[in-house]
């Protein structure tokens, strides 16, 4: 499947637009990883932990996303955004992201 940020796909003349399709992703954080990005920040550096769960995020947002699709019919989604988040609480901190795009079909 096709998965473009672009509103079309070069090549391609024209589509039929199916519809909006989404995927949602939402990663528990833990105390010891917040613990060491915490660290990190005081001495400058990249936060591999908080890196990897965002990138594993990502990739089932747009599983999601692809999944409902396919189901649709579609040959690919364009117009792609993904949305990253933080969602915070007193007691947890969960790292969020959201994908959306358009479905279409190839004519």
């Amino acid at each position: 499947m096709i998965v473009s940020t672009t509103g079309s796909v070069p090549g391609q003349d024209g589509y039929q637009i199916l519809g909006v399709v989404g995927g949602e992703a939402v990663l528990g954080t833990n105390f010891l990883r917040d613990m060491f990005a915490g660290i990190r920040d005081i001495f400058g550096g990249r936060s591999g932990g908080y890196q990897k769960a965002m990138r594993e995020a990502k990739e089932h947002a747009i599983d999601d996303m692809v999944d409902q699709a396919k189901r649709m019919g579609a040959d690919a989604i364009i117009g792609v955004t993904l949305i990253p988040y933080a969602i915070a609480s007193d007691k947890d901190k969960m790292l969020a992201i959201s994908a959306s795009g358009t479905a279409v079909r190839f004519r």
